[in-house]
């Protein structure tokens, strides 16, 4: 399993299925083992999960930052 890219998939689907997104929040171990359809020992789990939590962190502070960055650059007129 190519655990780069489930987590690729998992925030993928976490961005753009709202209601993913909220069984995510809420127990981020079910939701992941629906999508991947699989029971991973909880060590390999928990490591997709904290993959997603931040790349979806990361991702939303970045475009924060990228529009911060536009407003003052006046690229968003």
């Amino acid at each position: 399993m190519d655990i780069k890219a489930k987590i690729e998939e998992l925030v993928n689907k976490v961005k753009n299925d709202k209601d993913f997104a909220a069984k995510f929040k809420d127990d981020p171990v079910k939701a992941v083992e629906g999508v991947l359809g699989v029971d991973l020992p909880d060590d390999q789990i928990n490591k997709i999960v904290d993959g997603v939590k931040a790349k979806v962190t990361a991702d939303g502070i970045g475009g924060k930052i990228g529009s911060i960055i536009d407003k003052i650059t006046g690229k968003d007129d």
